[in-house]
């Protein structure tokens, strides 16, 4: 997936339509000169409403489409005839999409389903037609109530990526490395911070034709929960990963410490996310023999690791038994 075309936030403005008048209108025809009320109920005004797409990724195609209108309802008619409802507007969107105010920041809804289809802006109510408003001591109503006005205002989409594998580290502790390696995906890779300033999605082919994917989270630091370097932009894309895999260079001064504040820091934003499988690789590790391994070894966090080098392609067939494994540990 090209970076450029990685959308994980819009802010759209969504105006659903008007519902239609209710009729005032009295039966009339050449053998009943006094027919009675039968004037028709309008009809509603059109919904604006989100739907789960799951073959879309991005935000992208409503990058640059701002407004977004339903239709109008029309007005009922004569001999009970309720007035059409106005079109209503689907915005297909990928799975894993939070909506939000725009105003208050509230969370509407999220959609996690092919197919799901939410309001997020519904269209007005149609009026009722005079037909509703008879009665024993007003048989011929000459009144009926008016649709009631669609709603507008700014709505917030935001994209939660939904992959089996969330890669966690600090940056440069070779992420974008091990993605590129294990997937197709090809995401810009440099020797400096934050080489990565979009999430990047790869799918990993595993044995027997089935796969998983993996997904490549920018760099987190210390203080990325409070909204330092690009915490909080990316943060909550770990909140759909089934697994995370955090990554942590062998030639870090203390392995078990950098885990330590990277797993703090998704304390800090969510404490749900501890609650997630978590796997450890030792990333750069061709430059340690078998002594040195067992050394770092005695002080590496209680949770399954595993030593590995993307650029001389050492662990990684055991690395993608490893996550498999534990995907389908059930």
């Amino acid at each position: 997936m090209a970076s450029d075309n990685f959308v994980d936030y819009v802010k759209i403005h969504c105006t659903s339509g008007n519902g239609g008048g209710g009729s005032t209108h009295f039966r009339r025809e050449k053998y009943i000169p006094k027919g009675g009320p039968d004037g028709g109920d309008g009809g509603r005004g059109g919904h604006v409403i989100l739907r789960g797409n799951k073959q879309l990724w991005t935000l992208l195609h409503l990058k640059f489409q701002k407004h977004i209108k339903a239709g109008h309802g029309a007005h009922g008619s004569g001999n009970l005839k309720t007035g059409s409802q106005g079109e209503d507007v689907y915005i297909d969107v990928p799975l894993g999409t939070l909506a939000k105010d725009g105003e208050t920041g509230e969370i509407l809804f999220e959609i996690t389903e092919e197919g799901e289809e939410r309001i997020i802006q519904r269209g007005g109510r149609g009026g009722l037609g005079n037909n509703h408003f008879k009665s024993s001591t007003n048989q011929t109503p000459r009144y009926a109530q008016p649709g009631e006005e669609g709603l507008e205002g700014w709505k917030i989409l935001e994209l939660k990526i939904l992959a089996d594998v969330g890669l966690v580290g600090f940056p440069n502790a070779g992420k974008s490395t091990l993605l590129s390696v294990l997937s197709a995906a090809k995401p810009e890779i440099g020797d400096y911070p934050f080489t990565t300033l979009r999430p990047n999605l790869g799918i990993v082919s595993y044995r027997d034709f089935r796969s998983f994917v993996m997904a490549d989270i920018p760099g987190i630091i210390e203080g990325a929960h409070a909204g330092k370097g690009l915490g909080l932009r990316f943060l909550r894309h770990i909140e759909r990963n089934s697994l995370l895999l955090f990554m942590v260079p062998a030639d870090s001064d203390d392995i078990n410490k950098e885990y330590q504040i990277l797993l703090n820091e998704l304390k800090q934003y969510n404490p749900e996310l501890l609650h997630k499988q978590r796997l450890l690789a030792i990333t750069k590790s061709d430059m340690l023999d078998d002594e040195l391994k067992a050394a770092l070894s005695q002080d590496l966090p209680p949770i399954p690791y595993l030593f590995i080098s993307s650029v001389a392609q050492q662990g990684l067939l055991e690395l993608k038994d490893l996550i498999w494994k534990h995907l389908n540990h059930d």
